[in-house]
């Protein structure tokens, strides 16, 4: 099992191709995941609209995805399924990990500045040292 982390970005698109080309090679299933960001306390007020604002992402990430086997379907020959779970984007990755046994993790580097300084979700991931984890620029 590979995992891929989407999140929408460029660079999360390109892990999750990246990863497809991994399975398909290993003839392993391929699992993307969107992880939906928890509410803060500022956003608990708004919770319903936010909550339904983070599945019609989740739900615009599966019909490009099942857009892009179409598009692919002679290349695009594996087993995929998409996961999604509401939390922390590393903590939900990694239970994602754990939990599909997942022989690779790949993902995305960030692209925000910000996480130079208190580290990437990739970063995280790595330092878990888990499972083996490819970040893809």
């Amino acid at each position: 099992m590979i995992l891929a982390g989407l999140d929408g970005s460029d660079s999360s698109w390109r892990a999750t191709a990246y990863a497809a080309g991994l399975a398909r090679r290993q003839n392993a299933t391929l699992a993307v995941a969107y992880v939906q960001p928890v509410l803060g306390a500022a956003t608990a007020l708004a919770g319903a609209a936010v909550g339904e604002t983070t599945q019609e992402i989740a739900d615009e990430l599966l019909a490009a995805l099942r857009e892009s086997e179409r598009r692919l379907s002679d290349v695009w020959r594996l087993d995929w399924r998409f996961v999604t779970v509401q939390g922390d984007p590393f903590a939900g990755m990694a239970r994602l990990a754990d939990e599909l046994r997942a022989d690779a993790v790949v993902v995305g580097a960030s692209e925000r500045a910000g996480h130079r300084l208190i580290g990437s979700v990739a970063v995280r991931l790595v330092k878990a040292g888990r499972w083996p984890v490819t970040v893809v620029p």
